[in-house]
């Protein structure tokens, strides 16, 4: 079978970059870095990417694109976002957790110090992959490498961001209108991740109507939803009419695992989500594109 390389070189190193970095940041964290079971979080947004961006380089470079079961002018940029996300995540939230314990110095500490920074130069690698591989004005491209492409990936990622927030502890359970906002929160991730699968398994040909159509109607309804739940989260938890905690509580001392923190970042995360449907539906509105 031949080896080839295709593709830009720029785009070729940005992905070698990202392989590598994120093959020292979970190599390190794990070897040296003694993060204990709450660390397989950062170990695995690590791991993901470096897998992923593993398989995209041999697929391309022995040239396989036409044997795999997905579309490969939405597959790989679709896999940049999600991994560009999940290794700023981890850059953002592993120093958090992890380099402000004093307990832990030295050797240990150093680990924990180079993992951060590889995490943060593959958030870099990645994010400079999307910006190269992504599609241009006038180009001809897959539907994920459009704009509203990558909105989706960045709902899709909020969305499950939010979970994480709600379920731990649980804090939509006291009214029905906190369980209105979960439900938005469900429906619209829902479709987002179908649209996603359906680009990248080619089959937007099934839909029974025009696939433009469709994003443009569900973009103004999870507009119309999230506005719902941007406005209903922060009045049933931070009103003290509905709430007994109105205030972060003082014994609140690290930030993020903090459950008044995590309220806040849910009321944060969705007025974010709201932004970028609505940014989605201004560009679903009057894009045109062909799906590879």
């Amino acid at each position: 079978m031949p080896f080839v390389l295709p593709y830009t070189s720029r785009l070729l190193w940005a992905r070698t970059a990202a392989l590598v970095c994120t093959c020292v940041a979970f190599s390190v964290a794990a070897h040296g870095g003694h993060l204990g079971n709450s660390g397989d979080l950062f170990i695995f947004c690590w791991s993901f990417s470096f897998a992923g961006t593993l398989l995209i380089l041999l697929v391309e470079m022995f040239g396989l694109q036409t044997r795999m079961p997905v579309s490969w002018n939405n597959f790989p940029i679709t896999f940049a976002g999600y991994a560009f996300l999940l290794c700023l995540s981890a850059s953002v939230a592993f120093p958090i957790n992890y380099l402000k314990e004093n307990q832990w110095a030295g050797e240990v500490r150093d680990h924990r110090i180079v993992s951060t920074v590889f995490s943060c130069l593959a958030t870099v690698a990645y994010l400079v992959e999307v910006s190269l591989a992504r599609a241009r004005p006038g180009e001809v491209a897959g539907y994920m490498a459009t704009t509203p492409g990558l909105l989706k990936v960045c709902e899709t990622f909020v969305a499950c961001v939010i979970f994480v927030f709600v379920s731990n502890p649980v804090s939509y359970d006291r009214y029905p209108a906190l369980k209105w906002c979960l439900a938005v929160y469900c429906i619209c991730f829902v479709l987002s991740a179908t649209i996603v699968v359906l680009c990248v398994g080619e089959c937007t040909g099934w839909l029974p109507f025009p696939f433009s159509r469709f994003l443009s109607v569900y973009s103004f309804l999870a507009v119309a939803m999230y506005l719902t739940a941007t406005i209903i989260w922060p009045v049933f938890q931070f009103d003290s009419r509905y709430s007994v905690q109105s205030h972060r509580p003082s014994n609140c001392n690290i930030p993020v695992s903090c459950p008044w923190d995590k309220l806040v970042g849910v009321a944060v995360l969705t007025a974010l989500n709201l932004l970028l449907y609505l940014a989605d539906l201004a560009y679903s509105a009057r894009l045109v594109f062909v799906t590879g």
